[in-house]
């Protein structure tokens, strides 16, 4: 059998060495946030406003707008760099994410006007556009069935309707939202006749617009939004009325790659946090890490971790050279949210009681990215897009 020496603290073997400057900022910045200041913000279930103030003001937020509407015109891959170091670095990237790929609709949909309105107040962090309304109580994923309508009057559109798990509205100056301009009745093709509105939520607040906080598993500041009667003007319509479905799916596959970069960060720290305890915590006079049944689990997550990084590293390629890349999107997801979950559970494992004493931040990271199995999209319908549109198999829903 041969063996080799292999160092998995080196540098080249846990950045993977493609943007070290970008890494090395990222890290500087999170070292700032260590988990007591995540523990304390769970505490009172606040928002990390001086965190996301410091990614802000590093230029990291603002990353993939191009350098003509004041951003850093970065490549997706180098975003997903960005997510993956501040998850890695213990920290958390889900108060503010949004902020780096929400804009996508309004910058390859949006009017000339509206992106030079919006997109610089946006890359300098003077707007925060970190809000999407999609998800509904009733239809969940089904999302052609929403029930939010926009009906234009004059010159506005009248909004009624509800949407769940809307986060970060009460911490955003925008909000993107999708609602059925057409009655379903009327359509010939189900996801026709949905339109794309960025809503000013300081100017709609209390004039038709409330939004209430959603308590959850993790301090994600989730939302919900209720619409009465509210008018917003006709100039909030992002590009052509009817087309909201088309122009929301285009921003998917760059999401999934964002937030599966995230998976990695976690499987990261996960991976080294249980490599640390278990080399080091000694029971029966030895290191439990000497024991297979603690070592295996930890060394399979880390190889699937780094299969889910290959795969997620072709997507962004292939997004960034304009090719299709929603297979490898899809599948980066899958496998990046699983090699993940299978590092939160062997590392919670390894430090038995310890891993649910919140000084460890074990338990906190576990239960944030238990989050990736339902979010951006659930694993079983990266499942059904794999059996019907990859493989072939009669569509199962």
């Amino acid at each position: 059998m041969n063996t080799t020496s292999h160092d998995t603290t080196s540098p080249a073997i846990e950045t993977g060495e493609d943007y070290p400057e970008i890494r090395e900022g990222v890290r500087k910045v999170c070292s700032g946030f260590p988990g007591a200041y995540w523990r304390a913000l769970e505490e009172t279930l606040s928002y990390p406003t001086e965190f996301v103030r410091a990614l802000t003001e590093a230029g990291y937020l603002g990353a993939l707008i191009p350098e003509v509407y004041g951003g850093s015109g970065m490549p997706l891959r180098a975003a997903a760099v960005i997510l993956e170091e501040i998850h890695a670095s213990g920290c958390n990237a889900g108060a503010c994410h949004a902020q780096m790929y929400t804009m996508g609709t309004v910058l390859r949909h949006g009017s000339e006007e509206q992106k030079r309105r919006y997109l610089p107040e946006i890359a300098s962090g003077r707007l925060r556009l970190q809000a999407f309304g999609v998800t509904e109580p009733t239809t969940g994923t089904d999302t052609t069935k929403l029930k939010t309508r926009a009906v234009r009057d004059g010159d506005a559109y009248v909004v009624n309707g509800q949407k769940v798990w809307t986060s970060r509205a009460l911490h955003s100056d925008l909000m993107l939202l999708l609602a059925r301009t057409t009655p379903l009745e009327d359509i010939k093709k189900k996801s026709d006749g949905l339109s794309v509105f960025l809503i000013d939520i300081r100017e709609a607040i209390g004039k038709g617009l409330e939004i209430r906080p959603l308590k959850a598993m993790v301090n994600h500041h989730a939302t919900e939004v209720f619409f009465d009667n509210l008018r917003i003007p006709a100039d909030s319509l992002i590009g052509q009325e009817g087309k909201g479905f088309k122009y929301i799916l285009d921003g998917m596959n760059a999401e999934r790659i964002l937030v599966s970069s995230e998976a990695i960060g976690d499987a990261r720290w996960f991976t080294k946090t249980a490599v640390a305890y278990v080399s080091e915590r000694r029971v029966f006079d030895r290191p439990i890490g000497q024991n297979q049944a603690v070592q295996f689990p930890i060394a399979r997550a880390y190889a699937e971790a780094q299969a889910a990084d290959l795969v997620l590293r072709r997507a962004a390629a292939r997004f960034d050279a304009g090719l299709p890349c929603g297979d490898d999107a899809n599948m980066g997801k899958l496998l990046a949210s699983d090699a993940t979950w299978h590092a939160a559970e062997a590392c919670l494992q390894a430090h038995g009681g310890f891993g649910y004493a919140r000084e460890y931040d074990v338990e906190r990271k576990w239960r944030e990215t238990r989050l990736f199995q339902i979010a951006p999209i659930s694993t079983n319908l990266v499942l059904s897009y794999i059996g019907e549109h990859m493989l072939g198999m009669p569509r199962s829903f």
